[in-house]
């Protein structure tokens, strides 16, 4: 049986002190209920003596939402504390969390105290806050800024006063992986010693980029609780993301040996509110919840994932409440992935009607970011239902506008060979009509001319249909494009084809 390591969450307290969040109290029990969903071990629902409202949101919290414990910041201060006490004392588990900075930069430059001054404070706001209750959080502020010695005599001290988990914060993200194994080895060894009743806890801010990878590597020199916050939000560069440690010891419990409690299904919804919440976004790249974490668009990947998920996915994407092997048809997409995702739309194929399909992808994959379904089917009906031709559009270069007149050069495949032709007319498309009608030395007349968005946005492809007059027939032709214009050539091409063949 593996050792059970304790999730601390923040998310609320920390994570809302990011620039830009202000929960409101019902956002706040809202995103605390999900919390419990997910079933954190910790809600750090606010810190109670900062303003009314936040005092209002973790009284609230404490008394709706059962399972975790419900803890409230407090500084080493009377009023803090009883403040902190006052608003959780409802709760069904309740902690009280007590810092105090130890780094001589803090207790120099902001608290204009000496060494001697904050250890006291510490032992003082301990003792206060297990009058209260039996379970006491301390933490020293910017521990790994502080001198080692001096540390770990606040810490034995807080722990004599009755603190039940020491917790070491890297609050400005200082510490590397190396650094804070031998700090926390170091607090392992000499303030909890050999009693079972303390914990030792980490918090990592992210300023280097390295508050997980921290986080995880204080579990093997001891730690048993890791703090941090959905997404990774928080002051500056955020916090330890709290899903991204959970899925890691989780995936790699060969390595770590600690077991969890979280229902790990709840970690995207939860992402997702917290997200939607606090308006801050999620990065599409980040690891477990960004939008990328189970998608794939390179070729030889959509391969590999099609053959067997764990090729390229070491997580199971539902594990998450996230969908797994995503196949993202771009660019970099091969036959693999187009096939897929034609049998997922019901659609088969002719190996040559295939052949014209995936070629018409990759020209317009070249242009836009992702091909979505309702394009892909455009692109098959349009290769599909167009008959052969023994003409075809090969080039196009437009120019003027304003005081210069539209004049469109075309270059064109016609029975094998390539020809240029030019038109001008009183537009982009007039012009292009006009070049090909020379191309084909007919007199037509365009009789109806339709454009028709597949989809939205500025890179949208759009169907194309026109219909020419020539002698006594008329006759239709189809394109879908990204520019209008080269797709209103097309469909013109298409349309003099079979006038010409036909005739």
């Amino acid at each position: 049986m593996s050792d059970r390591l304790i999730i601390f969450d923040t998310t609320l307290r920390d994570g809302e002190q990011a620039p830009g969040i202000a929960l409101t109290p019902d956002e706040k029990v809202a995103i605390a209920q999900q919390l419990a969903k997910l079933r954190v071990d910790v809600i750090e629902a606010g810190f109670a003596a900062s303003s009314p409202g936040d005092f209002e949101a973790v009284s609230r919290i404490a008394q709706k939402v059962k399972g975790p414990v419900i803890a409230s910041l407090a500084r080493a201060h009377p009023d803090d504390i009883d403040r902190a006490w006052d608003a959780i004392r409802s709760a069904e588990h309740a902690r009280i969390h007590v810092f105090m900075s130890t780094s001589p930069v803090h207790m120099e430059k902001m608290l204009r105290m000496t060494p001697d001054e904050v250890l006291a404070a510490s032992v003082e706001g301990v003792r206060r806050a297990r009058s209260y209750c039996d379970d006491v959080e301390f933490s020293p502020q910017d521990a790994t800024r502080s001198d080692p010695d001096f540390l770990m005599a606040v810490c034995k001290a807080a722990v004599e006063a009755g603190a039940t988990t020491i917790n070491i914060p890297d609050t400005v993200g200082y510490a590397t992986p190396a650094d804070f194994v031998e700090l926390l080895g170091r607090v392992y060894e000499e303030v909890r010693g050999g009693r079972e009743d303390v914990i030792i806890s980490t918090h990592c801010h992210n300023d280097l980029g390295l508050a997980v990878a921290n986080s995880l590597s204080a579990i093997f020199a001891g730690a048993r609780q890791i703090e941090g916050a959905i997404n990774g939000i928080g002051e500056r560069a955020g916090n330890t993301s709290i899903e991204e440690v959970i899925m890691a010891v989780q995936t790699r419990a060969d390595r770590f040996g600690v077991e969890v409690g979280a229902d790990t299904t709840q970690i995207f919804e939860t992402s997702r509110l917290v997200s939607r919440l606090t308006g801050y976004p999620v990065q599409y790249n980040k690891a477990v919840v960004g939008r990328n974490a189970f998608a794939h668009e390179a070729g030889i990947h959509q391969h590999g994932v099609l053959r067997d998920r764990l090729t390229y996915e070491i997580m199971d994407a539902a594990s998450v409440g996230q969908e797994g092997g995503q196949i993202i048809l771009g660019k970099h997409s091969g036959r693999a992935g187009f096939a897929d995702t034609l049998t997922k739309m019901g659609i088969v194929l002719e190996d040559e009607a295939f052949d014209r399909g995936f070629e018409r992808f990759k020209e317009l994959a070249d242009r836009k970011v992702r091909i979505t379904e309702e394009e892909i089917r455009a692109i098959v009906e349009d290769q599909t239902s167009r008959p052969k031709q023994s003409t075809e559009l090969v080039g196009l270069h437009v120019a003027g506008g304003n005081e210069a007149t539209p004049r469109a050069v075309v270059r064109l495949k016609m029975n094998g060979s390539e020809r240029e032709f030019a038109g001008e007319g009183d537009g982009m498309v007039h012009a292009a009509f006009a070049a090909i009608r020379k191309a084909f030395d007919v007199d037509a007349t365009l009789v109806d001319y339709r454009v028709v968005p597949v989809t939205p946005g500025a890179d949208a492809m759009a169907e194309v249909n026109v219909v020419v007059k020539v002698g006594d027939g008329a006759y239709s032709g189809r394109s879908v494009s990204t520019d209008v214009v080269e797709g209103s050539a097309e469909a013109f091409v298409s349309a003099l084809d079979k006038a010409t063949w036909r005739g």
